[in-house]
């Protein structure tokens, strides 16, 4: 019966060292957002996570200075726009940085987690971001139109 009442369930008991995740807008409320959750908690042994997600569109990046790490989420090796501004505010407040760089393959989402700032990751700024998800959208989300600006891309892979 209580099954019936989602919202009357138990929240996890949060763990481990405060996280802020670093993401873009493009992956709010997705199924790639939950296995980044996932990864994060088998991967730095926590599911204390701030999600921007959890704000809507509102700007939060003032909690970095409350977190221990960040963890900079990049699309095939690129950081959009919003996620360098917060890596940026995370480095000059000395905080610790973990890179999720994920992909995917037609059978898998495909990752690789790494402390610091890889090399190979590629800062982009407004203009390349907005070029970048004109491009992913249109071959990943084609379809979703403006629902996916407020409610994400629950329907599609990624």
């Amino acid at each position: 019966m209580l099954e019936m009442f989602g919202f009357l369930k138990r929240k996890r008991k949060k763990f481990g060292p405060l996280i802020y995740l670093s993401e873009p807008t493009i992956l709010y409320h997705t199924k790639t957002e939950k296995i980044i959750l996932e990864i994060i908690e088998e991967n730095l042994n926590s599911n204390n996570v701030i999600l921007p997600s959890d704000y809507g569109l509102r700007d939060i990046s003032d909690k970095i200075a409350e977190v221990d790490y960040l963890v900079a989420v990049a699309i095939y090796g690129k950081f959009s726009s919003l996620v360098c501004r917060e890596v940026e505010k995370a480095k000059k407040l000395n905080k610790k940085i973990y890179t999720l760089d994920i992909g995917k393959t037609p059978q898998s989402l495909v990752y690789m987690l790494a402390e610091g700032i890889p090399e190979h990751i590629k800062w982009m700024n407004e203009k390349e971001t907005e070029e970048f998800f004109g491009q992913f959208i249109a071959k990943d989300f084609l379809g979703s139109g403006l629902r996916g600006l407020f409610l994400g891309y629950r329907d599609h892979e990624w």
